[in-house]
Formats: structure tokens, C-alpha cells, sequence
């Protein structure tokens, strides 16, 4: 390859770095797919590819598509509760952390684009077949019209827009959830920050929704609840416990985990977790607690030396 192609390549990796992880809501997998993309592009023949940033959008597609199968596999055998691998979004960018001289150069993910990669979203779109995953995220966070995502697949445009109805069914919010506006938003972690750290379960239980959901990720590296914990009062009783025990000498420091508000658990320098929020009008609807260590190395990157 050369350095001018090697140079068009990397001006494209963020955007298909994205791509992969909404298709496979897994940092390191998406990382893997994009090098993959990068081998192929680099043994292509050039005068073959009109458009570069279709082609290659094209070939991280087909490659997730592949890796689909065999990541649902895995996951039915996933120890406990299965969720994303969490990735820092404050800066605007969801790939790996650029070189020190390129720090904020990396193209801003918009509003829209960073909903898309929400933890709700990411765990919503589990329910898709992965053909309707493609249809749907290339849709949705790229914004590619029916006859650009036909070709891509290699389908029928009428096929294309029945799969993204499809999603669009299977995705549909519950009736009578207001999302919180973003001042609210802010508002709840906020003050659930300042419970946490105190240890404040008067004060938690005036934040959580009545039919709040706790999920916790240990991947059976980590000791977690197995199953989510579902209302109020079974929350509350589980942060009592974890309280008196897992959250002693823990820090919370707030940051944006995928495009929405989280927090960052450290046990002295060591990242431990991260705690991502769901919130709606009414409280704070559903809490997802990543402590995997498999599933943390991408966060301990994106915030580099301690």
C-alpha cells in the first residue's frame, strides 16, 4: 500500500470504526473488522474502486455480517447478563485515541449518530436478525438512502425497506416513556453521583423510577448479579449490599459513555467500571454496570495514562 492510499484509509477509520461497533457492539471485534477492511483495501486493485468510502463501508458490512453469527453463539454462553463494551463519546469521536500531535482533529459524531450508540439502542438492536441490523444501523446512524444499502448487501431495494420497517417495529418504544431532557438528565446523575458517593439511600430511591432495571456485566470475571434487578425496592435493597461491600474506597467521576451520561468507577488509579444511565421524565429508568475487565481495556486506552 501506498502512503498516499494508507493516508485515505485512515481518514476514513473513524466513521467505519463506528460503523462496525454499532454492527457488533464490541470495541476490540469492531477494531479487529476495520484492520481486516484495511488488509483488503490494501490488496485491492485501485482502479476497481470508484468511490473509497463506499467500498470500504461495503466491506466492514460484509465482514460484521460474518462475525454476527458466531458472536450470538457466544453470547447465549455468556456468563450472567450480557451488554456492549462501553466506549467514552465527550470528545466527539467514538475510535481509538489519536496520537497526541492529532488530539481533537477526529470527526464529531452528531447528535442523532451518538444516540445510535447508546447502551439502549445497542442492547435493542440484539432483537435484529443481522441482515435487519445492517439495514437499520446504516440507515439510521449513516444515513444511506435504500438504493445505496441494497447495494452494499446485495439486495433488492424493495427488499432493503421491508427489513428497515421491520426494525423499525421491533425497535418501537413502549408506549408512555418520556425520555428526560438533557437539563433533567443531568440533573439525575448528578445527584445520583453525589448518593453514590455518600452512600445516600434516601437520596437514591427520590432518583429511581418505579420500575427501574439494574443490570451488572461481570462476564463471570467479576462477581455481579447474574440476572437484572428489576423495581425499585429490589434496586435499592441490592445497592445496600453492594454499599457495604464492592463500593467501599470507590470513586465515581462522571464522564459521556456512549453519547449519554455515565460514570467511571476507580479503585485507587484502577478503573474497575463503568455505570452507564437510562433516563426518563419520571427518574432514572434503567442503570447498566459494565465491571468485565475484558470489556474495560477500550475505556483504559481512551483515557490513557492515568
Amino acid at each position: 500500500m501506498t502512503s498516499a492510499t494508507a493516508d485515505e484509509f485512515e481518514r476514513h477509520r473513524p466513521r467505519l470504526f463506528g460503523l462496525a461497533y454499532r454492527m457488533l457492539a464490541s470495541a476490540h471485534e469492531a477494531e479487529d473488522t476495520v484492520q481486516d477492511a484495511y488488509l483488503r483495501f490494501s490488496g485491492a486493485d485501485r482502479t476497481e474502486i470508484a468511490h473509497p468510502a463506499a467500498w470500504l463501508a461495503t466491506t466492514v458490512t460484509r465482514l460484521c455480517l460474518n462475525r454476527l453469527s458466531s458472536a450470538r453463539a457466544r453470547r447465549e454462553e455468556y456468563v450472567g447478563v450480557w451488554l456492549p463494551e462501553p466506549v467514552l463519546t465527550s470528545d466527539g469521536t467514538l475510535g481509538p485515541p489519536p496520537p497526541p500531535e492529532e488530539r481533537g482533529s477526529g470527526p464529531a459524531e452528531s447528535a442523532e449518530r451518538r444516540d445510535a450508540v447508546s447502551f439502549a439502542v445497542l442492547v435493542l438492536l440484539e432483537r435484529l436478525t443481522p441482515t435487519e441490523r445492517a439495514v437499520y444501523v446504516l440507515r439510521e446512524a449513516f444515513a444511506y438512502g435504500h438504493r445505496e444499502i441494497a447495494g452494499a448487501l446485495g439486495l433488492s431495494e424493495a427488499n432493503c425497506r421491508q427489513l428497515y420497517r421491520r426494525a423499525e417495529q421491533r425497535l418501537a418504544a413502549p408506549e408512555g416513556r418520556f425520555e428526560a431532557t438533557p437539563a433533567r438528565r443531568e440533573e439525575l446523575v448528578d445527584s445520583f453521583l453525589s448518593a453514590a458517593r455518600d452512600g445516600d439511600l434516601a437520596g437514591l430511591e427520590r432518583l429511581l423510577s418505579a420500575e427501574v432495571t439494574w443490570w451488572s456485566d461481570g462476564g463471570g470475571r467479576v462477581r455481579s448479579a447474574l440476572r437484572p434487578i428489576e423495581g425499585r425496592t429490589k434496586v435499592l435493597r441490592f445497592l445496600a449490599g453492594a454499599f457495604t461491600t464492592f463500593a467501599v474506597g470507590m470513586t465515581f467521576t462522571a464522564a459521556e459513555i456512549n453519547g449519554g451520561p455515565g460514570l467511571l468507577v476507580r479503585d485507587g488509579d484502577a478503573l474497575t467500571g463503568t455505570i452507564s444511565f437510562e433516563c426518563h421524565a419520571d427518574g432514572i429508568a434503567g442503570v447498566r454496570v459494565v465491571v468485565n475487565p475484558d470489556k474495560l481495556e477500550f475505556v483504559r486506552r481512551q483515557l490513557g495514562p492515568a
